[in-house]
């Protein structure tokens, strides 16, 4: 049986430019694709944010121009500026469906992100 289910991911962007915000959206969405064996079809929705420092680009460029993500639904926010919370960060969510249980899923945190999950920054 096939249900939804959120895959999480974070990464750092090198700069504050566009092509350092889609190289590192592109890494990260090949690595989460990788690590889960997905197709754009299995895709339902993709939320991307950052931190409010990298505003030269928006993520949802590099799913849709990269990754030729055409037909998915692709929205980019701001994340709220929590004081000592790491800067230079993009994160995604990507809703997909799948037959996989919740363990199953492949999580995937890239560069200055890798520590998000165990510093309680709401990376679940």
């Amino acid at each position: 049986m096939s249900r939804m289910l959120g895959i999480r991911g974070a990464t750092t962007a090198d700069a504050n430019t566009r092509e350092a915000i889609l190289d590192a959206t592109e890494e990260l969405l090949r690595a989460i694709v990788e690590a889960n064996g997905l197709e754009e079809d299995a895709v339902g929705a993709v939320f991307f944010t950052t931190t409010t420092d990298l505003n030269a680009e928006f993520p949802a460029a590099a799913a849709r121009v990269r990754l030729g993500w055409e037909r998915t639904a692709l929205m980019d926010a701001q994340e709220i500026p929590v004081p000592g919370a790491a800067w230079s960060v993009i994160r995604a969510l990507l809703l997909v469906n799948t037959d996989r249980p919740k363990e199953g899923l492949s999580h995937v945190y890239l560069k200055g992100a890798a520590n998000l999950r165990s510093r309680g920054t709401g990376d679940r």
